[in-house]
């Protein structure tokens, strides 16, 4: 695979810099980057443009239009569109170019509200989204029908990787737009540099979370694209949940914020519950998680305060 031509959409961003970095550490020489502002992937000709310029054998799809649960309620509908078109146009032209191999990423979010935990990669479709990331986690769900098909009905090799919610240096902190770790770590990094006495958290904190080091989930990306073949969807992930109680708490700690934690509870808690069944990864390509989770957070904190001087 060293010599193939590898083409990562959202390659800027926070998992494809990690990715880009780790593919290059192991020897990959002919990686390219299709990103905003180059390549707008929710209009065709920019897709179009990706593919003639940079000629993969592999794309790996990482693209995508994301946020956390406000962001999700706000934004809907261009949430869906922007996310089922890039996917949808991303494949397509991949299989009508014969390119080797099509990796697509997913998303946790596309499992039923009340999957059995752990969450089984056959337990898909036993119903719909949580409903404040619906639309999100639908879109990104097409992939997987797409790839399907094109492998049905053209021998088209492209897989379907579900990652948990992935944390670690240089996420995003927008709290417009962010996920739960780096909003909880700003809250408590920057009230405490303020010397504000109270921060406010949103929901009861009884949801629970599976949380996976974006280092890691680069690993596994690595390791399917080189090992894995098959239709089937495949989890990513740590293996492991937590309340979120326990989580701000966790941070609380390792931020040493001594201010008082606030529960909005007229806020919601999205998912009640989430965590991944792994095994399929290790069977298949040998993917196990390595990174112990209060050093991945440590590692992140570490790297926002960072930031900020």
């Amino acid at each position: 695979m060293k010599d193939k031509r590898i083409t990562i959409t959202g390659g800027k961003g926070f998992l494809g810099r990690h990715l880009g970095r780790k593919l290059s550490e192991q020897g990959y020489r002919k990686v390219s980057i299709g990103d905003l502002p180059e390549y707008n992937l929710v209009k065709l000709e920019d897709v179009k443009k990706l593919y003639e310029e940079t000629r993969p054998d592999v794309m790996i799809h990482l693209a995508a239009k994301v946020g956390g649960i406000g962001f999700n309620q706000e934004n809907p509908a261009s949430l869906f569109y922007d996310n089922i078109m890039m996917g949808v146009q991303m494949l397509h032209e991949g299989y009508l170019r014969r390119i080797e191999k099509f990796l697509a990423l997913g998303t946790i979010c596309a499992y039923p509200k009340f999957t059995p935990v752990p969450f089984k990669e056959d337990d898909l479709w036993m119903g719909y989204p949580e409903e404040t990331n619906a639309p999100y986690g639908l879109a990104k769900k097409m992939m997987l029908v797409q790839a399907e098909a094109y492998r049905k009905q053209y021998n088209f090799n492209a897989i379907f990787l579900l990652p948990v919610n992935l944390y670690g240096p240089g996420d995003n902190f927008d709290p417009a737009s962010s996920h739960v770790i780096p909003a909880l770590i700003k809250k408590c990094v920057d009230a405490k540099q303020k010397g504000e006495k109270e921060i406010v958290v949103w929901g009861t904190g009884t949801a629970t979370r599976e949380f996976f080091y974006v280092e890691d989930c680069a690993t596994a990306i690595i390791l399917a694209m080189e090992k894995y073949n098959k239709s089937d969807p495949i989890n990513i992930g740590a293996g492991f949940e937590i309340s979120i109680k326990n989580l701000v708490d966790l941070i609380v700690e390792l931020t040493d914020y001594n201010g008082q934690v606030i529960w909005d509870q007229t806020k919601p808690d999205g998912q009640p519950r989430r965590m991944l069944d792994t095994t399929r990864a290790y069977e298949e390509f040998g993917f196990k998680a390595g990174t112990d989770f209060r050093e991945g957070l440590k590692k992140t904190i570490e790297w926002y305060i960072h930031q900020q001087t």
